[in-house]
């Protein structure tokens, strides 16, 4: 986490669309763009160390929060994966219109920068996934679980990440459904790097493989943590993510 004082996040207002809350670190080379993952925001630890090396290094940094995640306005039930994406594009498009990307996802925020990349093209010039998870809703639940979310509209469980029941909506779902990616060809060009924990309950490490097999890129790494969790937060992961983001801030 940065011991920085915190600043008040800026907002970009859409007519008849929630207010999106970013906070833009002005600096050199690539704008590393840090994405969330779900029920996630931009002060998650991650995000917080992320920017703190950015700002060390005098390197432009953007964060942001989804609408209904944060600081962003709106209720979080109402996102979908489409509506998600749309949201970072839009924040990049209003505080980055220039220049050079590097976009780093976490879990979810992986799926939405392989998406990213793909609408963006030339302007990303590299992509780290952080225990990325295209396509978990599909195979991120049971048969039971689908028929209850197709049935009832929405499904809650209980999560180790935070005080707040994880929950689904049908709506999120069939977005997630309607975007998958792992059926064919990724079509992204930029160096990726996959960072992937082995001891991860929740994305199956396999998948940092599956991943790198569909991209289209032909400089793709997948970096795999023999004891990395899902959350890859450790001091040593932190280190690892960072070091990672300069890499390809410097290609």
């Amino acid at each position: 986490m940065s011991d920085m004082p915190l600043e008040p996040p800026t907002f970009l207002s859409r007519p008849d669309q929630p207010r999106l809350a970013y906070r833009h670190r002005t600096g050199a080379g690539p704008t590393t763009v840090f994405l969330p993952g779900y029920m996630s925001d931009m002060l998650g630890g991650k995000a917080a160390a992320l920017d703190s090396w950015a700002a060390a290094r005098g390197q432009t940094m953007l964060r942001l929060d989804y609408a209904g995640c944060g600081e962003s306005d709106g209720t979080f039930e109402d996102g979908t994966l489409a509506n998600w994406r749309d949201d970072a594009h839009a924040v990049i498009d209003h505080a980055a219109p220039d220049g050079p990307l590097v976009l780093v996802g976490s879990s979810m925020g992986g799926w939405l920068a392989l998406l990213l990349a793909q609408a963006l093209g030339r302007r990303v010039v590299g992509l780290v996934g952080i225990a990325a998870a295209p396509d978990f809703t599909d195979w991120g639940f049971d048969a039971a679980q689908k028929d209850a979310i197709r049935r009832e509209g929405r499904l809650v469980e209980p999560t180790p990440y935070g005080d707040q029941p994880y929950v689904t909506t049908r709506a999120f779902w069939e977005s997630g459904q309607a975007l998958r990616l792992l059926e064919g060809e990724i079509a992204i060009d930029c160096p990726v790097r996959l960072i992937q924990g082995q001891a991860d309950p929740d994305v199956p490490w396999q998948t940092a493989l599956r991943i790198a097999d569909r991209l289209r890129s032909a400089d793709v790494q997948t970096i795999l943590v023999k004891d990395g969790d899902h959350r890859l937060s450790r001091p040593q992961d932190i280190a690892l993510l960072c070091g990672t983001v300069a890499t390809l801030t410097e290609l």
